[in-house]
């Protein structure tokens, strides 16, 4: 079994952390396909923030 690169692991959950303010438990118990939902969700967010914004 190959294993999740540890640096990889702790920038998805920075990134998390960062945007949801969860704490680190409960960001070490998500599945890596959940957790890449999340990230991509979030990053969807910040950008249609970021745009609308600049649309003003």
């Amino acid at each position: 079994m190959k294993l999740y690169p540890e640096n990889a692991l702790w920038n998805e959950i920075s990134y998390l952390a960062y945007h949801l303010h969860w704490d680190l438990d409960r960001l070490l118990d998500l599945e890596h396909a959940d957790r890449t939902r999340l990230i991509e969700s979030v990053a969807d967010m910040n950008q249609r923030a970021w745009e609308a914004l600049h649309a003003s």
